[in-house]
């Protein structure tokens, strides 16, 4: 069986990567959301909760994790970082395998990781496009966000891999330090490219 080609959007926080996944949608490409799958798995009524709450007692309510509560028990802890990848990791890697199976049919889709380099996730991917920014566009986005300070971004940042060695090790790059009208005549342009070189 064919299946689609497979594109991996990520890039560092701020960089306008759910925009830029918005407008492949609008395109009618059919785009997993990584982040939106641990959401719905660890939301109200979410599979994971039980194990969750077995691993890290006190850390899930009705409304689902408590978000705050698990984020302060695996700040720091590397061991208890993976204790949580061990249960959330598979289960989104099945959420995933089956959005593939649904939409087999397509010729291109797209997975939205935000950890794609950090965490290695370039496996089973066709080309990796980034997402990018002049660090003062970044800078400004993120300190506009509801609390957020200029301490815990530089945390986030000291977390993630620098923008200019994912641009370094990107297919593609997707500049959204300009206007979103220019950065949607990026992504179409993108998709002409993927479609011609892979037609279904």
């Amino acid at each position: 069986m064919t299946r689609p080609f497979i594109l991996g959007l990520t890039g560092s926080i701020g960089m306008g990567k759910s925009a830029v996944a918005a407008m492949f949608r609008e395109r009618g490409v059919p785009v997993f959301d990584a982040d939106a799958a641990v959401h719905k798995l660890q939301g109200p009524g979410g599979p994971l909760l039980p194990a969750i709450e077995v691993a890290f007692p006190g850390t899930t309510g009705p409304d689902g994790v408590i978000r705050q509560e698990l984020g302060a028990r695996v700040f720091g802890d590397k061991a208890a970082l993976r204790r949580l990848e061990a249960i959330v990791h598979p289960a989104v890697a099945a959420l995933r395998e089956a959005f593939l199976i649904e939409h087999s049919g397509e010729a291109l889709v797209v997975f939205d990781i935000p950890l794609l380099f950090e965490k290695g996730h370039r496996e089973g991917l066709d080309a990796v496009v980034v997402v990018s920014a002049p660090a003062d566009i970044q800078r400004a986005r993120v300190l506009a966000r509801p609390g957020m300070n200029p301490e815990k971004f530089a945390h986030i940042l000291g977390l993630q891999v620098p923008d200019a060695q994912k641009r370094a090790a990107a297919d593609f790059v997707i500049d959204t330090g300009v206007t979103l009208e220019e950065t949607r005549a990026e992504v179409n342009a993108l998709l002409r490219e993927l479609r011609e070189k892979n037609p279904r």
